[in-house]
């Protein structure tokens, strides 16, 4: 995941404050996460329509941490929350088993169907969303909300 540690240490020599948690690959530690992200959130100044979107994102993206990854329950992945006065960055790193690029496809909103919504719903809710992957090696995203700015 090259790639994607060369971005988190881009962003995290702009950011002011940051914080990393190592995750279980368990669906009851999720909404923990989704505490700590509205937490950190609150504290930025988010309004509470722009944390709810920030949860529902994360909830999405520790989701498919947990569905598509590894799916070892001792397995831990990684969380880095990267803050400044304009905005929030939430960067989710696993080491499970990747993905090809080419196998995600638009959903089709007409005729909706469980699951396969997951990124489209991360990129609809954040501003910015930045996915790495590799088939065998794992899989970062990184999810940018901006302070005021309703896109």
């Amino acid at each position: 995941m090259k790639n994607y540690l060369n971005i988190k240490e881009k962003v995290k020599d702009t950011m002011s404050d940051s914080l990393s948690i190592s995750v279980p690959s368990k669906p009851e530690y999720v909404s923990i996460v989704r505490l700590t992200a509205s937490a950190i959130a609150y504290g930025i100044g988010f309004n509470i329509e722009q944390i709810e979107d920030i949860k529902v994102a994360i909830s999405e993206a520790c989701t498919n941490v947990i569905k598509h990854g590894k799916c070892e329950i001792s397995d831990n992945y990684q969380i880095d929350f990267l803050m400044d006065e304009e905005k929030m960055t939430i960067c989710i790193e696993d080491n499970g088993n990747g993905f090809c690029r080419n196998d995600v496809c638009e959903p089709d909103l007409s005729s909706p169907k469980e699951g396969g919504l997951g990124i489209f719903i991360i990129q609809t809710l954040m501003d910015d969303v930045r996915i790495a992957t590799e088939v065998g090696k794992g899989t970062s995203i990184q999810m940018i909300k901006y302070l005021g700015v309703d896109f």
